[in-house]
């Protein structure tokens, strides 16, 4: 496992340098955070009919979404990309490792290193000056804790997953689109899932999406018990081995059909 932790922890120090970067990108979401807090503000004032969430806890659920955003498989690794348009390829395949977990690695890394630059400088801000409230009781805490933790690597998994597709498009857009767009809607980005009709609610909790941020951002308010923490391991941890097992065989596939570009 050495080589591929030597990986993981190189890449994530290489996109640790990029802070100008994510403090633009953390005005942009702290932008973002109080329309869409406004927004849903709006809507629980305008409407007298029972919720899932309180108004408090949508605020709560929003600014998490805000601070993990960059957590989500949103984006192709550009490095991937580039090797498969060049050709060069070619060199990954007789490196002396595995390379779906050198891959895996990579993706692990795009997932923590923006997001650690992000996310505790957004919340620090939203628990301070945007009504923000702290998880409940330290139990929830430490459910939220590991969940996020399991929530990264089954983000990673389906990551890894559209990277490998480039083998066949080489540019990727239209898959990533169309993921991206199944991301934000499923994963409780857009609308908070709880806010959904009650007859999605078992396919929504049990889809892969739901475990990025909707089950453990609902772990960090209290709206899911503590005591319910191994039910969504249970679940992050099941799509991430079907993810993984998955992306292993489209990458026998791939290698097998590969045509290297360039020359």
């Amino acid at each position: 496992m050495s080589p591929y932790w030597a990986i993981l922890s190189g890449r994530v120090r290489m996109l640790l340098q990029y802070r100008v970067a994510a403090l633009a990108g953390l005005g942009t979401q702290l932008f973002w955070g109080l329309i869409r807090v406004m927004a849903f503000e709006a809507f629980y004032a305008s409407s007298h009919a029972p919720m899932p969430l309180s108004v408090e806890q949508t605020v709560d659920y929003i600014w998490l979404s805000q601070a993990f955003l960059m957590l989500l498989p949103i984006r192709l690794d550009g490095e991937i990309r580039s090797m498969v348009r060049s050709g060069s390829v070619a060199y990954e395949l007789v490196r002396p490792l595995d390379l779906y977990a050198l891959w895996y690695a990579r993706t692990v890394a795009s997932c923590l290193a923006p997001t650690a630059l992000r996310c505790i400088p957004l919340l620090l801000v939203a628990v301070l000056a945007f009504d923000m409230r702290l998880p409940p009781s330290p139990q929830a805490a430490l459910a939220f804790a590991v969940t996020m933790a399991s929530a990264v690597l089954l983000s990673a998994a389906l990551s890894n997953v559209l990277n490998i597709t480039l083998l066949w498009t080489l540019a990727g857009e239209g898959t990533a689109n169309i993921v991206q767009v199944a991301t934000f809607l499923f994963c409780g980005m857009v609308v908070p899932l709880p806010l959904f009709p009650d007859a999605l609610q078992p396919i929504l909790n049990y889809a892969p999406f739901a475990g990025m941020m909707d089950l453990p951002f609902r772990l960090y308010m209290g709206h899911i018990a503590p005591s319910d923490t191994f039910g969504v391991l249970a679940r992050q941890l099941t799509w991430t081995i079907a993810l993984i097992t998955y992306g292993r065989w489209l990458l026998g596939r791939g290698i097998r059909v590969l045509v290297a570009q360039g020359g």
